[in-house]
């Protein structure tokens, strides 16, 4: 078969794991210099996708599930993909992509669904493995690029995060001043063994008020859980939970300093955009940071049992 020109990867679940799954389409379009990259994410991680310049077009998962199968299948046929990847199984996807009639399908080989509706197989344990997640999901490009292996800083290169939003006028004001800023990020919607608020609030307290501007930053739910709990009385602290929208908030970030946070989404973008994205992980696997850790330039790990 030969190399596929037109290509979709499919990443249906969270921020941080849409992320890590970026550096793909970099890759691809290394060695597939004039290759189309297409993503199949959830509505709410398409501000993510958008932000890579490798990434051509995004295909909006949650919009195919509200349509009869066969309309499903009759939208990803109309992209005419040579090739579709499945970084996240998803078995209603993989049928599509079947009845659509795309040549080459991969998968893993772990999966039972795969062994009928994905033709190409790459066989590796994501659990058992001491590689990084972005590291893993290059693996399953095997099929249309061969066994290939990349450092961190250099999937880091290749994430391609550079089609940046614009930062809202209404949001300016909290930027106003040339202290260093930075952003707590304290919630992680269960995705993550959290440092407790208690911390922040040291941290909080800890920062000079002369020199810091801190931005507390999550859902609108989170900010439920937090704002009784941290001291947002303080002058320079400033409570942006449930403000922003992602790609509002992708914005906010490029324009300040750092940001502190377990394994999340937010450390991940910070992490791209290269800013001191600081990561609080527990060495318990598999959520220690040898496989979830942010892989950017100024990124560090912080690992407490």
């Amino acid at each position: 078969m030969k190399q596929p020109q037109r290509i979709l990867l499919c990443r249906s679940d969270s921020i941080g794991d849409v992320m890590l799954t970026l550096p793909m389409a970099g890759v691809l379009k290394q060695f597939l210099p004039k290759s189309e990259i297409g993503f199949i994410g959830k509505t709410y991680t398409r501000p993510v996708a958008e932000c890579s310049k490798h990434i051509s077009d995004f295909i909006n998962i949650d919009e195919l599930l509200q349509l009869p199968e066969e309309k499903a299948v009759e939208a990803l046929k109309a992209w005419q993909a040579d090739a579709i990847v499945f970084v996240f199984p998803n078995y209603t996807v993989a049928r599509w992509a079947k009845k659509a009639g795309i040549a080459m399908r991969v998968g893993v080989n772990r999966r039972l669904p795969h062994w009928w509706l994905c033709n190409y197989r790459v066989s590796f344990s994501r659990r058992k493995s001491d590689l990084h997640e972005s590291q893993l999901n290059i693996k399953l490009l095997e099929p249309i690029i061969g066994k290939k292996q990349f450092t961190l800083s250099e999937l880091d290169a290749f994430t391609g995060f550079e089609k940046l939003p614009d930062l809202p006028q209404k949001f300016e004001a909290l930027l106003a001043n040339n202290k260093t800023k930075v952003i707590l990020h304290p919630k992680s919607q269960g995705s993550a063994l959290e440092w407790g608020l208690e911390r922040f609030t040291e941290l909080i307290k800890t920062l000079p008020t002369d020199n810091y501007e801190i931005y507390i930053s999550g859902t609108e739910n989170e900010g439920k859980l937090f704002r009784d709990a941290l001291p947002l009385q303080l002058p320079n602290v400033h409570d942006i939970s449930g403000t922003m929208q992602l790609s509002e908030f992708i914005a906010f970030i490029h324009r300040c300093d750092a940001l502190v946070a377990a394994s999340t989404g937010p450390l991940h973008i910070a992490s791209a955009l290269g800013k001191k994205a600081i990561g609080l992980y527990v060495p318990k696997k598999p959520i220690h940071p040898g496989r979830w850790q942010p892989i950017g330039k100024n990124a560090e790990v912080l690992v407490n049992d």
